[in-house]
């Protein structure tokens, strides 16, 4: 007798149907994005023992918040969003346990390089995600930083060309780092990071 197989499911199909908490979806789930979580817990760790400890409990968090999580969004960045703040609450947990001034706790945060590597990471693997055209315009502003002119002498396409792909790019990567702006809006305002003590983590914004 053949062994079930199953069947292999796109980001879309795993973010409609990851709200039923299914196990065999959370399973998916894991296998499809517990290697971009366990990175960005070790871009902010550095030690790979608490990093898959983070694995773990974005993993329990996110399915414990399942119900709440709106599929019209991307899973991925959201489950990114859950790792970093279980992340850096390790990491404020374990300054806490060391000899400190108690006045100082309150102030502690993750050393800026660690924040900056995560944020790279996120907007690295953002534009891998831009269509060809639309990426090379991006890096050519961003990183060699031409003017929509030298861009489109560069490419060799009409400058009006240059400034549509530049405009959609841009577009898209408001959608792909939202929760890059989310999550430093909440490390500003001073929110809990905690999701469990949210009413909604997984609701629209």
């Amino acid at each position: 007798m053949c062994k079930h197989r199953p069947v292999a499911m796109t980001d879309r199909e795993l973010a409609d149907r990851f709200p039923s908490g299914d196990d065999e979806i959370v399973r998916a789930v894991y296998g499809r994005f517990g290697g971009p979580v366990y990175t960005v817990a070790m871009s902010i760790l550095g030690d790979s023992g608490r990093a898959a400890d983070v694995v773990q409990a974005t993993f329990v968090n996110a399915w414990q918040a399942a119900h709440r999580f709106d599929p019209s969004r991307e899973l991925g960045p959201w489950l990114y969003t859950i790792a970093r703040r279980q992340a850096i609450d390790a990491y404020r947990r374990e300054r806490r346990s060391e000899p400190t001034d108690p006045r100082e706790l309150d102030l502690v945060e993750p050393p800026p390089s660690l924040e900056q590597a995560w944020e790279v990471w996120q907007v690295r693997l953002a534009l891998d995600q831009l269509p060809a055209e639309e990426r090379d315009v991006v890096r050519l502003s961003w990183f060699d930083g031409l003017a929509h002119p030298e861009i489109a002498e560069r490419l060799g396409v009409p400058l009006g060309t240059v400034k549509s792909r530049s405009f959609r790019a841009h577009k898209r990567l408001a959608t792909l780092l939202a929760h890059v702006r989310d999550a430093n809006q909440t490390a500003v305002s001073g929110v809990s990071t905690d999701i469990s003590r949210h009413d909604d983590p997984g609701g629209s914004r």
